[in-house]
């Protein structure tokens, strides 16, 4: 990884250690694999979850003589991602070969691009927040260079007590190395970078971003210096799966690393794992500066080229990308940042919330998407995907609340009785008597029999007015929730003698 400081101390940022404060140091290369049907060089399937072994081709099992061939549709996510992190795309392209030896890797090499990849550097805007204010601090992390490499194999330590078991379903699966600039400088900027990262991926379907399949997965490289210093001696941190693990790893090892030369130590470059039943970092191997990976142009697979009205082309056919579309939310239906941001960070979320907002206010539908749906799916653990509640049955709610045939406190058993039982809404409003009512007259006589019982709050409420919203509350609650809201406060002003 080039290293370039972009970025001055941020006191915000700095991290206390015991002779003074320190600055992290974060940079990341993702691999992401990439969303097609056959594997990067071969035709083999990329399915998650088969037996082991059942999706391997000759080549994939480097048998001799079988030689690859590259799969034009990787070619094009790969180039569709670099549109999509607004990177510099090379129209010329080399594959090499990287050479290490694992039980895993049948070839002896991994198949890569190493001095000239196909996307060049690019930038990706970071959202870190929100603060308790509910507003989001914007940074800028630069993109360093994105190349498409094929993937090793998985060994299996724990299938016998004296044998290692090889599955080489994940051999040869095409991977995009999305390689970062030490641009960020805390846990919370590298996991906002991450999410973002990932959001963008699933906006342009390059990636799905599993993280817990495998498809998705990070090395982080964390150092530590006194503020204005040079960069110190970096750590990898190699393979972590989750985005709660990154900020845990990262925030364990700027701890290690600045004890290490508080204690008048130095750190050592190597390559660490991440324990997270210990929330600790370990060591796993030393990492030399000069890589010996004997680097040479592949000579089996011709440079990758391709022209401008290729990339054009693939460019017309991008979707809407999340900051585009967080952008249009906030112009077009005045959606605060922070609704707008929480809106879009899943396109599965954004899909939802579009169709329950069409042809209806958009703040009131981004209100029961952000506080009710998203709410009951974080407390049963589900996606997006898999709510009970439809966009259609949710707009359907929303409309029986502004045509005034239920209130809003009506609306939320509704809520709760369509996601737990189905049904139109509408129907279940008919069937089970549940109809806002308007009525003034029996409204007005609700509202003198809370009065006429008690007199003492009437006193009170004239001496002071706030208290009038007692009054409301006993009425709705004698209603069952029924009354109509706006019509029961005017009543009980006007009975008040508080509406002058």
């Amino acid at each position: 990884m080039t290293i370039i400081d972009t970025r001055t101390p941020d006191p915000k940022r700095l991290i206390s250690g015991a002779t003074g404060e320190w600055e992290v140091i974060i940079g990341m290369e993702v691999h992401a694999q990439v969303t097609s049907e056959a594997k990067l060089f071969s035709g083999a399937s990329t399915a998650f979850g088969a037996e082991p072994n059942a999706h391997v081709s000759l080549v994939d099992a480097a048998m001799p003589g079988m030689l690859p061939v590259i799969n034009e549709a990787c070619v094009r996510q790969a180039i569709r991602t670099g549109l999509g992190l607004k990177a510099t795309i090379n129209h010329r392209s080399v594959f090499d070969r990287k050479n290490y030896f694992y039980p895993d890797l049948p070839q002896g090499y991994q198949i890569s691009q190493y001095k000239q990849p196909i996307v060049g550097e690019g930038t990706v805007t970071v959202s870190v927040g929100p603060a308790k204010d509910g507003s989001f601090e914007e940074i800028e992390v630069g993109i360093e260079r994105l190349h498409l490499e094929q993937d090793a194999g998985k060994s299996l330590h724990d299938q016998h007590p004296t044998m290692s078991y090889v599955d080489l379903n994940r051999s040869g699966v095409a991977l995009m190395e999305i390689v970062s600039k030490p641009d960020m400088r805390s846990a919370d900027e590298a996991k906002a970078f991450l999410t973002k990262l990932r959001t963008i991926l699933r906006y342009l379907g390059t990636c799905d971003g599993n993280m817990d399949e495998g498809s998705m997965r990070a090395d982080v490289n964390v150092s530590v210096r006194r503020p204005g210093e040079p960069f110190g001696t970096r750590c990898e941190i190699k393979n972590v799966n989750s985005i709660r693990f990154v900020g845990q790893a990262i925030e364990s090892e700027a701890e290690r690393q600045i004890a290490l030369l508080e204690d008048g130590g130095a750190v050592v470059q190597e390559t660490r794992l991440f324990d997270p039943a210990r929330g600790q970092t370990r060591s796993m191997r030393s990492k030399e500066e000069a890589h010996d990976y004997r680097y040479f142009p592949d000579p089996d697979l011709v440079p990758l080229e391709f022209d401008e009205a290729y990339v054009a082309a693939l460019a017309e056919g991008l979707p809407e990308l999340p900051d585009d579309k967080r952008a249009r939310l906030i112009e077009t239906l005045g959606l605060s940042t922070y609704d707008a941001s929480i809106l879009v960070s899943e396109k599965a979320i954004a899909d939802y919330f579009e169709a329950v907002a069409a042809g209806r206010d958009g703040k009131a539908a981004a209100n029961w998407v952000i506080n009710d749906l998203l709410g009951a799916l974080n407390r049963e653990g589900r996606r997006i995907d898999q709510a009970p509640l439809s966009p259609d049955q949710l707009g359907a709610i929303i409309d029986l609340v502004r045509d005034g045939t239920i209130s809003g406190k009506i609306a939320k058993e509704l809520f709760e009785i369509v996601w737990s039982e189905g049904g139109d809404p509408r129907a279940v409003v008919e069937q089970r008597g549940m109809k806002q009512v308007t009525d003034t007259g029996a409204i007005e006589a609700a509202v003198d029999a809370v009065i006429a019982a008690n007199p003492d709050k009437v006193e009170q409420a004239k001496a002071k007015p706030t208290l009038a919203g007692w009054f409301v509350g006993q009425v709705m609650k004698a209603t069952g929730g029924k009354a109509n809201p706006q019509a029961v406060n005017q009543l009980v002003k006007q009975k008040l003698g508080l509406d002058g």
